[in-house]
Order: structure tokens, then sequence, then C-alpha cells
């Protein structure tokens, strides 16, 4: 049987020090949340890094990680600090074992001020609409 798995790994600057650890709280109640979702959100890691100045928070996966639960997170924090600019991440969809449908992956840009995406992209069916003669667009 093989396993699935989505791995990322971003920075977040949420402008202070201070918003950072009021971030934790955020993260907190976003991860209750999700603890009560059937089935329970994968979820995401998070941390202060001090060697940012304490202001960029780290967020990645564990084993693995719920890329839709990250931007919530991030859209959060946009409003409650009132982040501008635009922000985004990438992550990768791997599998244990070799599996023609187990790997692919996504990039996606938000804008921090009203939260909307900016522009994304997702490679899953992309390979396969490109070989039956498509030209790749979602």
């Amino acid at each position: 049987m093989a396993d699935y798995f989505t791995h990322f790994s971003c920075l977040l600057n949420v402008g202070t020090p201070e918003n950072a650890a009021r971030a934790l709280e955020l993260y907190n109640t976003l991860s209750a949340e999700g603890a009560t979702e059937d089935p329970p959100s994968e979820g995401f890691l998070l941390s202060i890094e001090p060697q940012y100045g304490g202001k960029e928070l780290w967020m990645r996966d564990d084993v693995t990680g719920d890329p839709e639960r990250l931007i919530q997170f991030v859209k959060r924090c946009a409003a409650e600090f009132g982040l501008t600019g635009r922000w985004g991440f990438q992550y990768a969809n791997t599998c244990s074992r070799p599996r023609l449908d187990g790997f692919g992956g996504s990039a996606h840009v938000i804008d921090l001020a009203t939260g909307e995406t900016v522009a994304w992209v997702y490679t899953d069916g992309w390979l396969a609409s490109v070989l039956d003669g498509g030209n790749g667009d979602a």
C-alpha cells in the first residue's frame, strides 16, 4: 500500500515579535478547529524564527500537511495584523511508492490585503491534459 504526502515549507512576515506571539494563539485556535473536522485536518507546524528578528513565522509540514489550512491561517494573520502585499508558497505531492498519479504539486499566491487569490497553478491532471493534446491551461 502506498502512502501519500504533501510537503511545504514557507515564511510569513507578521511585522513585529508581538504579532508573531499573537499568531501562535491564532494557530492554536485554527488547529483546534481542524481537530474537530471529520476527517481531522493534517494541519502544519509553526514556529517563530529568531534569526529574522522574531517577526517571521516558519510554517511547514510534519509528515504531511494541509495547504488549505495554511492558506486559512495566513489569511487570518493578514486580517488580524493588517498585512499587505503578496504572499505565496509552493508544495509538493509525493508518494511512498511509485504510482502514476502519486506526484505533483502546486503554487498559490494571495493578496494579503484582500485575501483574494492572485494566481495559482496545480499540476494534477496537467500532464495528462497536455499529452492528450491540450495546451495545459487549467
